[in-house]
């Protein structure tokens, strides 16, 4: 039984959430990237002197922020859809904005376009930026004059753009074609290897399941990324490349060591880790063969339908509908001529759990409040020439991409400048008054933003750690039960140990969401700590019954070139 306390509120944090991280380790490919995609678009149109179109070419131009971190096959599709799905807003958006000019009718039109593309984004896993981007173009658009007959050629110019953008996000590709791929994996290796420095903090059972602060985050980070380097070496579905074949024993290799850090060799994980920069060759590991017997199993499964992933999300949905209209309502009842504005920065807020959204709402109001005065400074240079516009634009799309992984309020530093010189490409517009709406719809989307994701209660995240725990206990059993055997199947341990781990990872993630959900039940954190213990037992008795535990043959053998 839990021993857990009813909880109704959670503190809201405000030491750290403000706190500079490190930067992305490929944080230059989306800023330049969206340079690329936006450039020559602006370039052509103010050539041409119509950069009152530019709204509709950066629509297409800014899907190049998505997909970074996709293998090249599986980038390929995720931007399709990015670009697709793009257009598709747009369009509605600009029908709408054809059909009428009620404001009301407007807002509420956005605020139900924002909650599905948030949904959208989430159950698929597109990745940052999110539906933000999205948002921004379809609720913008539909403040935007224009008639029916017009609507086609600005969606094709959207999606023009959007081509190119699909050729810049896949242009890498030719250089180095495994480049995601051998990331993901160092990164594993890693985050495994400063999870098996952490082993002596363990109970000297050599499980590696100690209960200290810094351990504890140390597995949840490593078992992150064995998940997402294993999510991202088996996104293209295929087997059939050796680089990949090579780079998917690694990941087996930095499992194992999650499973049994104290065996594992940190300084040989690293070293692997270090041998996948750039484009040199991938290390392949000695006596690997048997390794990769889970895979075929996990690549035959069925994926889970789209609309299975969308229910969880429902309360995510109402808070977005809800939240977005209410903050549009309120700016139109303030008289501000932008509400689409506050609309975009409630949509910004919302993430897995209210506390989230307060961090993510005290960043959006900093980088905001400090984008306005940017923007101040930068304006008269702007107003120079419409070239020095387009280029003001280009360098505020590089810094919002080159710092938001840092922390979301320093993108927003550059965003906010940036958003607001768009809307002088159709004419020049009185700076004053831009920054007083600006100040006004950032304040208030992001209060009723937040007011609305406390009143909108989630009770479904102790649903989904009832079903997390299930799934551990359920995969934990199926382990023990081969275990027990006298001489269990290779394939089905190794099928069973690599389902247990991806429970366990789940568990943990869906944890952690919950805790900083408001309004809820208490949580059963015991039987999570138990059931997380138990599962790591087990993992390491699978792994040593494997007899892959060893680190004395897990020697570089042979390169394969990538």
């Amino acid at each position: 039984m839990s021993t857990a306390t009813p909880a109704t509120t959670r503190r809201l944090p405000l030491a750290g959430v403000l706190r500079l991280g490190r930067p992305s380790d490929i944080w230059f490919k989306p800023a330049f990237s969206v340079v690329a995609a936006v450039a020559p678009p602006n370039l052509a149109l103010l050539a041409l002197g119509r950069l009152d179109l530019a709204m509709y070419t950066m629509a297409g131009s800014l899907c190049a922020l998505y997909g970074h971190n996709r293998p090249y096959p599986a980038r390929a599709r995720t931007l399709a859809r990015v670009v697709l799905g793009m257009a598709g807003g747009l369009a509605v958006a600009l029908i709408a904005a054809s059909l009428t000019t009620d404001a009301v009718v407007l807002v509420t039109v956005g605020a139900l376009m924002a909650a599905v593309q948030k949904v959208l984004c989430d159950a698929t896993r597109v990745g940052p930026p999110g539906n933000v981007v999205l948002t921004f173009i379809s609720s913008a658009s539909l403040f935007a004059p224009q008639t029916l007959g017009q609507v086609p050629g600005h969606v094709g110019l959207a999606l023009a753009a959007g081509a190119w953008a699909w050729l810049v996000g896949m242009a890498p590709g030719l250089l180095r074609p495994h480049g995601p791929e051998r990331r993901a994996t160092a990164h594993a290796l890693n985050a495994t290897a400063a999870y098996a420095d952490t082993r002596r903090t363990g109970p000297g059972t050599g499980t590696g399941t100690g209960t200290g602060t810094g351990h504890d985050r140390a597995r949840a980070a490593a078992a992150a990324a064995v998940q997402a380097a294993w999510q991202s070496l088996l996104a293209t579905g295929a087997r059939t490349d050796r680089t990949r074949r090579a780079l998917e024993h690694l990941v087996v290799r930095a499992e194992v060591a999650l499973a049994a850090p104290a065996d594992a060799d940190p300084a040989l994980l690293r070293g692997w880790a270090r041998a996948l920069r750039g484009t040199g060759r991938v290390p392949r590991v000695a006596g690997a063969d048997d390794d990769l017997l889970g895979i075929d199993a996990e690549l035959s499964l069925p994926q889970r339908p789209l609309w299975h992933r969308l229910g969880p999300l429902a309360p995510l949905a109402a808070r977005t509908a809800l939240g977005c209209a209410l903050a549009g309502y309120a700016s139109l009842a303030l008289g501000v001529g932008r509400p689409y504005w506050a609309l975009v920065t409630a949509a910004s807020l919302y993430q897995a759990n209210v506390t989230l959204t307060w961090s993510r709402g005290v960043q959006r109001v900093v980088g905001n409040l400090l984008g306005v005065l940017v923007f101040a400074a930068v304006v008269p240079l702007a107003h120079l020439h419409p070239a020095a516009l387009v280029l003001c634009c280009l360098a505020f799309n590089f810094g919002a991409e080159a710092l938001i992984g840092r922390n979301y309020w320093l993108g927003s530093v550059c965003v906010t400048p940036m958003a607001l010189l768009v809307t002088e490409f159709a004419r020049t517009q009185d700076a004053g008054q831009l920054i007083t709406e600006r100040v006004v719809d950032t304040l208030v989307g992001a209060l009723v933003g937040f007011g609305t994701a406390v009143v909108v209660t989630n009770r479904r995240a102790g649903d989904r750690i009832e079903h997390a725990l299930g799934a551990v206990e359920r995969a934990r059993e199926q382990a023990a039960r081969l275990l027990a055997g006298p001489q269990p199947a290779p394939r089905a341990l190794e099928a069973a140990r690599r389902t247990l781990s991806a429970a366990l990872a789940d568990l943990r993630a869906t944890a952690d969401a919950a805790s900083g959900e408001w309004w809820q039940r208490a949580l059963p954190q015991e039987r999570v700590v138990l059931a997380e213990q138990s599962g790591h037992r087990t993992l390491a008795a699978t792994v040593r019954r494997q007899g892959t535990h060893s680190w004395d043959g897990a020697r570089t053998t042979e390169d394969v070139r990538p």
